[in-house]
């Protein structure tokens, strides 16, 4: 499904890069995307294929999966893929109903449990598999899904979700899987929602023709060649949890290198995967991968992957943050495939989806989101990545200029939360104001040591887990010592930016916020004739005396706020 969301990310990819141009088709495109989310404001009503997809049905919550072998074999010339998923799970209470998803046209073929088959019955995307006996409460037991069929091209990969079959410069294969928000069962069978990811890891099981080569996730464990078939096969494994989005298949005409990146948990086995023609540009712009590293473990912690190691991928969309295989396809150049999305210059400085793609090791693979309607915790934080990037090797200055920037990207068109149990998103939001939202936060806490202390917090307290908004506020609040719900509600659940709104009166300076909601009183510094002072604004007007005339009244940047002087 298609948002406006994903037609500014056709837009931008398709603009040209004098910026007088650009911005102002920008500008066009914001009233454009605006007049359409007035349009479609009153979300619609779930139907009961998004609630399967979506929500802990009881045909999911009965079980838990601990492990995932997934072998699955591509085959370019037909467009077609064939494999099988053996699925190793934990019984957490008795059942006999089983959900396994799988979307259409793809089609599972044979369900079997201790060598004997299952009855299974398809609606819509959902499977329902019926065991003979109910399976005990503690039991440990394993399904084995076999599947094939034609699966969804994607059309604009990765914001549609499905398989691309194309061809790379050289008019070799070139194929690729994307899937968040989707979900994965667009090209495999899993439990395919946030909550529940394999607590052992998975194999990844790839076979293409002999003349390629395929990359997924963790540690490459041998190839096996079918000289008869003319295929070989790629084994890869994931020694850790896994988010079912993360898992991704790139299959062309790959060569390799690695090296190693001595961090906080030692070595770190680095590689990475290119087309042969790509690989003199790449061994430069890729230089960017251990300054990412070292800014990255700076603020948030430890490489969350040292088991499976990191690689970066060449792949011909944009990037995605695969868990341990990062894709890339910013085309060796720094910015957002050549633009600056802070409109600072800023950008430029760096390979935004070499960071960007990065960051979400932390935040999105390390703790992902238990509910699609949380996505922000995924994206608002690594938005915020980017500038805390900027700030290591630019300096303070330079990452509060480009996370101020970015709010030229902010569109307020509807909530960042997205709707529970739908597999819905909220809105595009909740990259840059979902960034500019921690970076007020900050601001809040007023203790850059602290702060750091947070977000390291996070990733080790919530160390491979899966979360809600609800744990990352509650956290964030206790850490710092703030209570921030009313922060969090104002700017996650609604569409408004706080109005700060001031008066003069000689020595007198009068002031509250607009457009907030109940409760919301925020401290926000300002500079008052030259010297700062912390205000607590409500909904109410207050006042404030000074020692002298006041002449000059100037509110912090930092603040995702608007500011306006009264008559």
């Amino acid at each position: 499904m298609r948002s406006v969301d994903d037609d500014m990310k056709d837009f931008f990819d398709h603009t040209k890069r004098n910026f007088r141009a650009y911005f102002a088709a920008f500008a066009s495109l914001i009233v454009l995307a605006s007049a359409a989310a007035q349009v479609s404001a009153q979300p619609k009503p779930v139907t009961r294929q998004e609630t399967m997809r979506g929500s802990v049905t009881p045909e999911r919550e009965w079980w838990d999966v601990m492990h995932y072998d997934l072998s699955v074999q591509f085959l370019p010339d037909t467009r077609m893929i064939k494999g099988s998923n053996v699925i190793t799970f934990k019984v957490l209470k008795p059942g006999n109903k089983m959900q396994i998803d799988l979307q259409t046209p793809l089609a599972i073929t044979r369900a079997a449990f201790g060598g004997e088959s299952l009855k299974f019955e398809r609606e819509g995307n959902v499977y329902w598999l019926y065991f003979a006996n109910e399976l005990k409460a503690g039991a440990e037991a394993r399904v084995e899904i076999a599947y094939e069929g034609r699966p969804t091209a994607s059309t604009n990969p990765p914001w549609s979700g499905g398989v691309t079959w194309g061809r790379d410069d050289l008019g070799d294969h070139y194929i690729t899987t994307t899937c968040q928000g989707i979900g994965a069962s667009i090209w495999w069978p899993n439990k395919d929602i946030g909550y529940d990811e394999p607590d052992r890891g998975m194999k990844i099981n790839i076979t293409v023709p002999e003349d390629l080569s395929a990359v997924s996730n963790g540690r490459l464990k041998g190839v096996d060649h079918d000289i008869k078939n003319k295929t070989k096969t790629f084994h890869w494994q994931v020694v850790n949890p896994i988010n079912n989005y993360g898992v991704n298949a790139n299959i062309g005409k790959y060569v390799t290198w690695s090296e190693k990146y001595l961090g906080l948990g030692g070595p770190l086995d680095v590689s990475y995967w290119v087309l042969a023609h790509q690989k003199a540009a790449a061994m430069k712009q890729f230089r960017e991968v251990p300054r990412m590293l070292k800014a990255f473990e700076f603020w948030f912690g430890k490489y969350p992957w040292y088991e499976d190691g990191y690689k970066l991928v060449s792949v011909s969309y944009a990037g995605m943050e695969h868990q341990s295989s990062v894709t890339y396809g910013n085309w060796f150049r720094n910015g957002y495939r050549g633009r600056d999305v802070s409109f600072t210059g800023i950008g430029y400085k760096f390979d935004f989806i070499i960071v960007h793609e990065s960051g979400h090791e932390w935040f999105g693979n390390n703790i992902s989101m238990k509910d699609a309607a949380d996505m922000w915790i995924h994206e608002g934080f690594t938005n915020y990545s980017e500038n805390l990037f900027v700030e290591y090797y630019w300096g303070k200055k330079s990452g509060e200029d480009y996370v101020i920037g970015s709010r030229r990207n902010i569109r307020n068109d509807s909530p960042i939360i997205g709707t529970y149990g739908a597999n819905r998103e909220g809105s595009g939001d909740m990259y840059y104001k979902g960034g500019n939202l921690l970076h007020t936060i900050r601001q809040i806490v007023g203790d850059d040591a602290k702060w750091r202390s947070i977000l390291q917090g996070l990733n080790r307290d919530f160390w491979h887990q899966t979360v809600t908004t609800q744990q990352v506020e509650s956290y964030v609040s206790q850490r710092a010592g703030v209570d921030l719900s009313k922060v969090f509600d104002q700017y996650l659940r609604g569409t408004r930016i706080p109005l700060l709104q001031y008066r003069i009166d000689g020595a007198k300076l009068s002031f509250k916020y607009d457009r907030v909601i109940d409760g919301f009183a925020m401290p926000i510094r300002i500079t008052v004739n030259g010297k700062e002072s912390v205000i607590v604004p409500n909904s109410a007007m207050q006042t404030m005396s000074f020692p002298a005339e006041i002449t000059s009244v100037e509110v912090n940047r930092n603040y995702l706020v608007d500011a306006e002087l009264l008559k």
